[in-house]
């Protein structure tokens, strides 16, 4: 595909810049460098439009309840930052709950989970408990500070199950009170809620793509 070649070119400029400025051709391994850079700008931007529409896919109104994020096909870089944002959301706008599909890493390699670190570590750093969900798939976030009582089961995707039998985690409490003035909502709010989805896409790819080409890069 387009971010595959692109990144094959992007190999290919890097090892010639090191060739020559292993020869002494500074000014060459430099233009290689410069030239390697922009394939590697391109294959993030090529990343990021795939990226973007697996999450508008995934999460479109009607696939996924109000309180759910799917982060299924996200890089794990995106998928941290996506969370961030997400749980800022639903907080600002008194949700009291989220549950983050993260998937039981039955993509990657050695069916290790990657994105569920991650995102574990999202919430230790913003103070909130969370739990492991029956299926291993899902984490369910408390974004009141408490501990994380589920609440009556709404039909997560992905056969996340009744509560009862999840691990219980958290981080510090240092961050995790629910903000002052809020009104706690029982149930989800299914108005704008979805329309969020895409603006927060949106939001995320200055972000993402700056991450990208910075680990892209070469020291010359």
């Amino acid at each position: 595909d387009l971010a595959r070649a692109e990144a094959s070119k992007r190999s290919a400029c890097f090892a010639r810049s090191h060739d020559a400025y292993s020869a002494g051709d500074g000014a060459a391994a430099k233009q290689l460098s410069d030239e390697g850079k922009a394939h590697a700008a391109k294959m993030a931007q090529y990343n990021k439009q795939a990226s973007d529409f697996i999450f508008r896919e995934n999460n479109a109104e009607g696939k996924v309840p109000a309180d759910t994020i799917d982060l299924h096909g996200q890089f794990v870089e995106e998928a941290e930052d996506i969370v961030e944002e997400r749980i800022k959301y639903a907080r600002s706008t008194g949700q009291t709950h989220l549950h983050v599909i993260v998937g039981k890493g039955n993509h990657s390699p050695g069916h290790i989970q990657k994105i569920k670190p991650r995102v574990e570590k999202v919430c230790q750093e913003l103070g909130l408990q969370y739990n492991t969900e029956p299926n291993e798939g899902v984490l369910y976030v408390n974004l009141q500070g408490g501990a994380p009582v589920r609440p009556p089961q709404q039909g997560v995707p992905g056969g996340a199950g009744g509560y009862p039998g999840g691990q219980q985690h958290g981080g510090q409490q240092h961050g995790g009170q629910q903000h002052g003035g809020q009104q706690q909502h029982g149930g989800q709010q299914q108005q704008g809620g979805q329309g969020e989805i895409e603006k927060l896409a949106l939001k995320m790819l200055p972000k993402v793509l700056r991450k990208l080409e910075k680990a892209c890069c070469v020291m010359m």
